[in-house]
């Protein structure tokens, strides 16, 4: 297997540059996954990737290769889609073995290695059907074992699991995510749901108008966002943030006036500099936040009672949606105000242009 790397990667379609100079490294035998909102070029960049689009600019490495000119079938990729792309007409057996036929494999070679590529994802008792007589997640896997036959360097995942329903989707991640430890590949993933992104990543790439905002673990940019977008994007529920102004700062950190709030003031660490009057975007978490009766006054306006754990969506006293994780087996009604408080070491800090102050 090989790791990818990409230089400075843009890619214009006419004068509309979507991908603006990307550089990025996937490491040999890494699970990355290309994150971000609808049209933030995330599958572009797969594409490219896949040689599927060419590259306006920069380089694309597999390996020690440069592949940024190479045609497709030269890359040594296998890409699944979002659509299974199978040959309705063909059995399980022969739509994994479709490529290694193509390549003039031998009959010995190509039963041996669809069957263990079927061993691997568990069709081995599918093998004589056709793709009608499977379920959604039976035909994803083959389109699985599809790519692994090839015995690629790198496999590209475009939104593979985005047909599924709910509860299919969850146990097709953790699919995933063991054939990924059993087989030891690289592989990029895309997809626009960050929980699938922090369950199966190595490291994240979050992607916003053709930029990488971020890469990192998925707890590193959960715990350490670099600027407002990254902490409300991932985690689920999103970040809260609330808007104020710093009235004091010490040695601790800053105190903030939280808008419409009534004059009611929040702690946060912080060991840059600030001028009284500064404004400033706390990002909360909503696991942080807890009953204080010194806390931030908010009114309840629902509950969702999942069991275990609740989240209470409240407001802030100017109309400010606060959600409020609350773990136990009771909680509070939601005809009733609660006050809320957070340890100043959990309060993320942004300046007013969204940037993160540490």
């Amino acid at each position: 297997m090989s790791g990818i790397e990409l230089a400075n990667v843009s890619k214009s379609f006419d004068t509309t540059e979507v991908i603006r100079g990307v550089s990025l490294t996937v490491d040999k035998g890494e699970l990355g996954v290309f994150v971000g909102p609808s049209g933030c070029g995330k599958s572009t960049l797969l594409r490219m990737i896949a040689g599927l689009e060419e590259t306006t600019s920069g380089r694309i490495s597999i390996g020690d290769r440069d592949v940024t000119r190479i045609e497709p079938a030269e890359r040594e990729v296998a890409m699944v889609f979002q659509s299974y792309a199978l040959y309705p007409h063909l059995s399980v057996f022969d739509n994994m073995a479709f490529s290694l036929r193509l390549a003039r494999a031998s009959k010995a070679q190509t039963r041996d290695m669809v069957q263990e590529a079927a061993r691997i994802l568990q069709l081995e008792e599918h093998l004589d059907k056709k793709p009608a007589q499977l379920s959604g997640g039976q035909r994803q896997r083959v389109a699985i074992g599809r790519a692994i036959v090839r015995q690629p360097k790198v496999f590209l995942f475009d939104e593979p699991l985005s047909n599924l329903d709910a509860e299919l989707r969850v146990q097709m991640r953790l699919e995933l995510a063991r054939l990924h430890r059993r087989i030891g590949a690289t592989m990029i993933y895309v997809t626009h749901d960050q929980v699938e992104a922090m369950t199966l990543a190595d490291r994240i790439f979050v992607l916003r108008n053709g930029m990488v905002q971020q890469q990192g673990a998925p707890l590193e940019l959960y715990n350490d966002p670099d600027n407002r977008f990254i902490g409300g994007f991932i985690g689920s529920p999103a970040m809260n943030f609330l808007d104020g102004h710093v009235t004091a700062q010490n040695d601790a950190g800053i105190e903030v006036a939280v808008d419409g709030a009534d004059g009611q003031r929040l702690h946060a660490r912080l060991a840059s500099k600030r001028v009284t009057g500064d404004r400033v975007t706390l990002g909360l978490r909503p696991e942080h936040l807890h009953p204080n009766a010194d806390g931030l006054r908010v009114r309840m306006e629902m509950v969702e009672a999942l069991g275990g754990v609740s989240y209470l969506h409240t407001r802030t006293p100017d109309g400010t949606e606060l959600v409020v994780e609350y773990r136990g087996a009771q909680p509070p009604a939601d005809s009733t105000g609660i006050a809320v408080g957070i340890d100043p070491a959990n309060v993320v800090v942004f300046d007013s242009q969204g940037r993160r102050l540490r």
